[in-house]
């Protein structure tokens, strides 16, 4: 038999009612095997269960993957939603729930030859006009850490890959109990010119953030609170 340990986040955690619990299977089991397990446990599960996702080992996992002997497993909706060097050029990821400084996040990621900046950041909205008009108190936004370091690391990897001539990059997103108005996400990319790709990048780096890195936020009104989740759904392409 396989022994797992398995996170619930966000919706996942409310219907199942448990942070986490511990599981046993049966060698060779799949992740589709795990997910059969998890409905039989919290029978609530299966209505989330076609659009939820599952990691391994901090690494998105497909239906045909096995689930090996030990392994950390996290089930999670859609996303809603440290610092390293790569060679010259200076990479910041965080998960933080500190306010966000965005004159030392720019800092941290201008050098000697930078001549142009683009940083995007994300406000909670106190009022929101389209779609299902409402008004919000607050967000609460949390984070499965380990794995949203590792693919925002990823997403860096993937600007740099796209637009060589980018210099810094800084991934920031706040998470905790966020007001109106509070900045939540920064995307900052540096180059030397504003013609080489910088506001492209940036907004390739929020867009791929929204899609991959595992954060979700609570939304809390006057009309009662809901987790809000996105659509996208990892593929092969994304781990």
């Amino acid at each position: 038999m396989n022994r797992v340990s398995i996170l619930f986040f966000a919706t996942l955690r409310d219907l199942a009612g448990t942070r986490s619990t511990e599981m046993e299977l049966t060698q060779g089991a799949t992740v589709s095997d795990l997910k059969k397990a998890m409905i039989e446990r919290y029978p609530s599960l299966e209505r989330a269960m076609d659009t939820s996702i599952i990691s391994i080992n901090h690494e998105f996992a497909m239906d045909e993957d096995p689930v090996p002997d030990g392994a950390e497993i996290a089930a999670f909706p859609p996303v809603s939603g440290g610092s390293d060097g790569q060679g010259a050029f200076p990479t910041l990821f965080e998960i933080t729930e500190a306010e966000l400084d965005l004159n030392r996040l720019l800092d941290e990621i201008t050098l000697p030859s930078t001549g142009a900046a683009c940083l995007f950041t994300g406000m909670v909205r106190g009022v929101t006009g389209r779609g299902d008009p409402h008004t919000t108190s607050y967000l609460e936004y949390e984070a499965y850490r380990p794995m949203a370091e590792a693919k925002m690391r990823q997403v860096a990897d993937e600007i740099r890959s796209r637009w060589p001539s980018v210099e810094g990059i800084a991934i920031v997103q706040r998470i905790g109990r966020l007001d109106p108005g509070t900045p939540t996400v920064l995307i900052g990319c540096t180059s030397a010119h504003r013609d080489t790709g910088v506001f492209e990048a940036a907004r390739y780096g929020i867009d791929r953030l929204k899609e991959i890195v595992p954060v979700w936020k609570k939304e809390v009104g006057p009309g009662g609170e809901i987790w809000v989740e996105g659509e996208y759904l990892p593929g092969e392409g994304d781990r």
